[in-house]
């Protein structure tokens, strides 16, 4: 859901950010698999579709492709460093969200449709400032490229 809502606020941005590729992938994914049906209920409802997603582990090929790794909980980045190098840059969706926010979003996985449709709004909120921090990497890295 993550990452489908993340592509769906990068597609109404300007040109470098729609450019950009958002793949998701698990520390636990078993490779092919389609989406939960409670996770393409709940992104319907909003109006994305989901219904071609087909699940991926991570791979450190990807890590060190990336321009940044957005985790759901604590638990999920730091289970990366059990499998692969983390990357440098790796966050959680809602860090960048004002002080007293909750920065952990419950991994809704075998849960109920409520429940996925409450992770879903929890990274709706999330969107516009982790947005903001992204374009701040993109501007890092430009910078360092033409140092």
């Amino acid at each position: 859901m993550a990452a489908a809502l993340f592509r769906h606020a990068l597609d109404a941005q300007d040109e470098t950010l729609k450019s950009l590729v958002v793949k998701s992938a698990g520390v636990s994914a078993y490779p092919g698999q389609p989406a939960n049906s409670n996770s393409i209920s709940a992104l319907k409802k909003v109006g994305i579709e989901l219904d071609a997603h087909s699940s991926q582990p991570i791979t450190q090929e990807m890590v060190d492709n990336a321009l940044a790794f957005i985790g759901m909980t604590d638990s999920h980045i730091a289970m990366l460093s059990y499998q692969i190098d983390p990357p440098p840059h790796c966050f959680l969706m809602r860090q960048f969200m004002d002080e007293g926010s909750d920065s952990q979003i419950p991994d809704p996985f075998g849960g109920s449709l409520s429940q996925y449709e409450a992770s879903r709004d929890s990274m709706v909120e999330a969107i516009p400032s982790l947005l903001e921090a992204v374009k701040a990497l993109i501007e890092n890295r430009d910078q360092e490229s033409s140092s």
